[in-house]
């Protein structure tokens, strides 16, 4: 309701009246002429300060309008509450699927660490086994070198005295 819709309301109420109406409305010093400006400014003041409180549940400014626009408000901030509680469920739903979802994959990352530090020391092991046999295998292939090079020395030397025996020989042939 706007204050010129509301300014009608003053000439229907009866000195009688007067005695049920709300304290907080201070009928007393309302202004005498309900078109005035300053009546509007004391309409506008009722309307934005007690327009909801009014005691006994009376309030005589209040149409079937105005009570159905209330309820219909009344009905929006349930209808809002309700929104409001089921965001705060789907967002708790949501935050413990998501730590549900952290968890499995910090559990996955543990289980992967496990595995390759397994992993990790059978090739460890393995690569000390294949050093030991790289020790063993090169100090055998430096003794097959030094036979190798001593036969060679020896083979070298049968030649060089069968070929001295030989020249000897022909030497005392003639």
């Amino acid at each position: 309701m706007i204050p010129a819709e509301i300014t009608g309301y003053f000439q229907y109420i009866s000195p009688e009246s007067l005695t049920t109406i709300p304290a907080e409305f201070n009928i007393k010093n309302m202004p005498s002429s309900p078109t005035s400006s300053s009546s509007l400014n004391y309409l506008n003041d009722l309307i934005n300060n007690n327009y909801s409180s009014s005691s006994n549940g009376q309030d005589f400014m209040m149409s079937n309008n105005s009570t159905s626009d209330e309820d219909h408000h009344h009905q929006s901030i349930i209808i809002l509450d309700e929104r409001k509680q089921r965001r705060m469920l789907s967002n708790r739903e949501s935050a413990r699927r998501s730590r549900m979802r952290k968890q499995r994959h910090l559990d996955e990352l543990w289980s992967q660490v496990i595995r390759l530090r397994n992993e990790n020391n059978c090739l460890i092991d393995k690569l000390n086994r294949v050093s030991e046999t790289q020790v063993s295998v090169l100090k055998e292939n430096s003794k097959l070198k030094e036979e190798a090079s001593n036969l060679r020395q020896l083979v070298c030397e049968l030649k060089s005295s069968k070929n001295n025996s030989f020249r000897r020989d022909q030497f005392e042939d003639i």
